[in-house]
């Protein structure tokens, strides 16, 4: 209540990439302060029965991660957890450092619970991720994720310089070690070039080009959310004869027609829709690749989760993890908690059968 009564219509008057800067600034200087975690823990923080649980040898807390696209320089490590987070994917992180695309880069849509996402991967490199998470140690058993996309730069002129910039990215990573798990993010819809290695052809040259890099680390790949579930089997059979585990379902909807309100967003395409545009995409993606491969794939679920209930219909379509950061935005860092709450009534339920 007092976030959506008090704190959210204070924000909505100001410029939404604004307060996203002041949210970040102000999470990092309280993740520096014992007593700050503390307070927030004490508001928001989760305490119930134990939801904990392991996906590919990674032990997660809570079932539930910030999506990639909110703390994309590595910031927020040691705050998250006192808001109930389980994890977080930091990034997109690109090789070179990127100053994303021209503003306005966010823009709210209030009537239909949503954001148009036209950041256009917007951070600070991934040598420079690397050096802040070694300074920055991550709360203990805080999972780091890290989602790897190509710089968006008009520089990188063919396939090969792309896929040069995403395996500059994955051999840096791992070589420091850094980050729990690895996202490639094949999928943005609001960079320079598109959805460059969303085709069977290049998705299996990135996989090809993957491989020659050694890795301890799950990989999932970040999928497209508007295709349709034959181009989508397409690409998850490629994934299937690789040795990789798994995929993030999905990334933004482009497709401004599926807005409640479509008068509302921008007349021209100016980035992807976030939050309630995405929830029944995602959750036949989620469900259609859960029957069709069963338990070959671990699938992070993303997209519109607004209430704990949401969150539920991820994990009954077949989602291991679920990400968030529209409902937050709208609903309140109390989501988090109460997502968790549900689900453990949930888990409690499903034990006691």
């Amino acid at each position: 209540m007092l976030y959506t009564r008090v704190l959210k219509p204070l924000f909505f008057l100001f410029d939404p990439e604004l307060v996203h800067e002041w949210m970040v600034f102000w999470g990092e200087m309280f993740g520096y302060s014992s007593l700050a975690r503390a307070v927030l823990a004490r508001v928001w923080g989760y305490r119930g029965p134990d939801i904990s649980k392991v996906v590919d040898g990674v032990r997660y807390e809570r079932p539930v991660l910030l999506s990639a696209g909110f703390d994309y320089n590595g910031r927020l490590t040691q705050v998250l957890s006192s808001i109930a987070f389980g994890g977080e994917e930091v990034g997109s992180v690109t090789a070179l450092p990127c100053g994303g695309n021209v503003k306005p880069r966010l823009t709210r849509l209030p009537r239909n619970k949503s954001i148009v996402v036209f950041k256009g991967l917007r951070n600070r490199g991934v040598d420079a991720l690397i050096r802040l998470l070694y300074l920055k140690k991550p709360v203990p058993g805080f999972v780091v994720g890290i989602s790897i996309a190509q710089t968006n730069n008009s520089s990188i002129t063919n396939e090969e310089e792309a896929l040069q910039d995403y395996l500059t990215s994955f051999k840096a990573l791992n070589e420091a070690g850094a980050g729990d798990y690895y996202t490639i993010n094949i999928s943005c819809p609001n960079a320079y070039g598109g959805e460059t290695f969303a085709t069977p052809r290049l998705l299996q040259k990135m996989i090809d080009g993957l491989q020659t890099i050694p890795t301890k680390k799950p990989v999932y790949f970040k999928m497209p959310i508007n295709l349709k579930w034959p181009e989508c089997n397409t690409l998850l059979q490629i994934i299937d004869k690789s040795p990789y585990q798994g995929v993030v379902i999905g990334n933004l909807n482009k497709k401004y027609e599926m807005l409640d309100y479509p008068e509302d967003a921008p007349k021209e395409f100016r980035g992807g829709l976030s939050g309630k545009p995405c929830f029944e995409l995602s959750n036949e993606l989620i469900r259609k690749t859960r029957e069709a491969y069963g338990s070959r794939f671990t699938i992070i679920g993303v997209g519109g989760i607004f209430s704990g209930e949401d969150a539920l219909a991820k994990f009954h379509a077949g989602a291991d993890l679920v990400q968030l950061i529209t409902g937050m935005i709208f609903e309140g860092p109390g989501l988090i908690k109460e997502i968790c709450h549900t689900y453990a009534v949930e888990f409690a339920h499903s034990a006691a059968i």
